[in-house]
């Protein structure tokens, strides 16, 4: 009988073993699956990646949406200048940006599309000592909030030009970040700071930026590629680059501030491998750091013709990010 009962006792704990075991495995499994859906990417162009053919005209930034939909992609990030700047001459454009704006309103909601951001450029440097100069430039971007809002957008984007002295830099760009910050709270925007040259493409500097700014509406949209601390006889762009912020070191300090991913690219092989840096290592920075939302596509390679590497950079991501 005592053995009996052992022999019961023992297999009643087997089971409860098993079951546990079972259970932990059911939960992982779970955990996994709730991790990976949590993580949801989507893609967006950067409109940016074609702005050479809004230049010559072949593309009119009025067909953004559509361009966009018929290559596959669900969201869109706007460039300001491609439809104010002197370098664009389109039909509507002289019609004024109010008529710009609710056109591009009606043509992406009715392809679907998602209105992610705009890229703003040429408003003004906020990160200079100049505070009667930052304060017009903060003036300058809030039409820009006010346009991001109208669209839909959740940010838009800023460039942090202006003091060469790090401290000072800081500095004057946390006062223009907590300003513009505030005001696009209250539209539900937010402002996003680009790694775009010069201090801004040190991680550290930007970091420490973002932390004393300490406002959930700002933040920072990690490129791939905009790692550059100094030009050339200190030129802005254009000229080669002779100190550089190490990229991966950089993308992984800034995604702790991402609101926005863009992919930047500029080369591939036949393989379909991005041939300038390891883009399956930074995606996966990317998600390591546990991001969601859409990643922006945007090729900037010296090719006439951006669409293929459009598509390869489309391709990396959805084969080690989505499928």
């Amino acid at each position: 009988m005592i053995l009996k009962n052992f022999l019961a006792i023992g297999a009643v704990l087997a089971l409860m073993s098993c079951q546990n075991t079972m259970n932990k495995t059911e939960q992982a499994a779970q955990e996994a699956t709730q991790e990976s859906s949590a993580q949801n990417f989507e893609i967006s162009l950067a409109q940016w990646s074609i702005h050479k053919q809004i230049w010559d005209g072949s593309i009119d930034p009025m067909d953004f949406a559509s361009v966009a939909k018929d290559l596959g992609y669900t969201g869109l990030e706007y460039v300001n200048h491609l439809y104010v700047g002197d370098m664009v001459n389109y039909p509507m454009k002289e019609q004024g940006l109010d008529a710009v704006l609710a056109e591009l309103k009606r043509r992406s909601d009715s392809l679907g599309m998602t209105n992610v951001l705009i890229m703003v450029d040429g408003e003004g440097d906020l990160a200079l000592d100049d505070e009667t100069e930052t304060a017009q430039a903060v003036e300058n971007h809030k039409k820009w909030v006010d346009a991001a809002a109208f669209l839909g957008c959740h940010a838009i984007r800023v460039n942090l030009f202006g003091a060469s002295d790090p401290q000072a830099w800081v500095a004057n760009s946390v006062r223009s970040l907590k300003a513009l910050s505030s005001y696009a709270a209250e539209k539900n925007i937010s402002i996003l700071v680009e790694n775009h040259g010069g201090l801004s493409s040190d991680a550290q500097l930007l970091s420490k930026v973002m932390e004393r700014v300490g406002m959930d509406n700002c933040g920072t949209l990690v490129d791939f590629g905009n790692f550059c601390l100094r030009r050339e006889n200190d030129e802005r762009w254009g000229a080669p680059c002779v100190e550089e912020y190490d990229r991966y070191q950089g993308i992984e300090e800034l995604m702790a501030y991402a609101h926005g991913v863009s992919a930047k690219s500029y080369a591939f092989d036949a393989e379909g491998n991005e041939t300038t840096m390891d883009f399956p290592r930074i995606l996966n920075i990317v998600r390591g750091a546990g991001f969601s939302g859409f990643i922006g596509v945007e090729f900037e390679g010296p090719d006439a013709d951006p669409f293929p590497g459009m598509e390869a950079t489309k391709a990396l991501i959805e084969t080690v990010l989505i499928n």
